[in-house]
């Protein structure tokens, strides 16, 4: 991955790790097109490790939220939400990541998310909490069992997730999103954290672990001045980028709601399965 390779893949990060349209599917279809190997185990990481601009980016406009160390039921409502996707992470996160990452399925699962979206506002009509404060401690875990979704779908959105859980769930639509950008910073550091740190990824096709010595993740990142540059560039221009999304998506949704993007992940989805027919994506 070259420098230019690196800014590009920053954008579509920050662009759409926050909105509900799914940021791997993005990232995959642009490595794809941009002849980026979708085995090489740099790309692999850096595709997580990318998060940590988008990370800040929430810390940054959300700071008041962050620092109110006296309000510790905020950092409780995270620990527990973020708890299912740990443990489900742990337990599954290699076996998922070789049977379901595959460019087909990603397809598949932003048709199907889109038709949601474009239901959804129909069928959760009533919203009765509309600010973190007013969220209590199941509601955090049910919201956290709805993002266990996006690991097991591909393609799906860890931010669609909790966002349809959250509706669910009688959040409005902004208290929703907003929760979602919140539970978003322990999920995202836990996630790169572990890729770069605790993941051993000298694995097979099929996510087996090989014979030999363990491989981390920041073994990639530091193993060519080439690489250090792609994910110190790719994080600035993700938080960058991050930054815009974040406000434009809250003002948009409060305006506009969640039709637009079903439509755009539905139109998304067709167009895989199109490059995919035509071989400009190996399925």
């Amino acid at each position: 991955m070259n420098t230019i390779q690196s800014v590009i893949i920053g954008i579509i990060e920050g662009i759409t790790e926050f909105l509900p349209i799914s940021s791997t599917a993005h990232m995959r279809l642009a490595e794809n097109l941009l002849g980026i190997s979708n085995t090489d185990k740099f790309t692999a990481v850096f595709t997580i490790a990318i998060q940590l601009g988008a990370i800040l980016s929430v810390v940054i406009l959300y700071w008041k939220k962050f620092v109110q160390f006296r309000n510790i039921q905020f950092y409780v409502k995270l620990l527990i939400a973020v708890i299912p996707a740990l443990i489900f992470g742990k337990l599954f996160n290699n076996k998922i990541e070789a049977v379901l990452e595959k460019p087909i399925i990603i397809a598949v699962i932003m048709i199907v998310g889109g038709i949601v979206f474009l239901f959804i506002e129909n069928v959760f009509k009533e919203h009765t909490i509309e600010s973190e404060e007013k969220i209590n401690f199941l509601t955090s875990l049910k919201i956290g069992l709805f993002q266990c979704l996006a690991i097991l779908f591909p393609g799906l959105s860890r931010s669609a997730a909790t966002i349809i859980g959250g509706m669910s769930l009688k959040l409005t639509r902004a208290a929703a999103a907003e929760f979602s950008f919140f539970l978003a910073v322990p999920t995202m550091m836990a996630a790169t954290a572990y890729s770069m740190f605790v993941k051993n990824w000298n694995v097979d096709e099929h996510g087996v672990e090989l014979s030999g010595p363990a491989t981390r993740g920041y073994q990639f990142i530091t193993a060519s001045t080439q690489n250090t540059q792609a994910f110190i560039i790719g994080n600035l221009v993700a938080l960058g980028v991050a930054l815009i999304a974040i406000k434009f998506f809250i003002s948009f949704l409060q305006k506009h709601g969640f039709k637009i993007w079903g439509f755009y992940r539905i139109i998304v989805g067709i167009a895989i399965l199109g490059l995919i027919y035509t071989g400009y994506i190996k399925s």
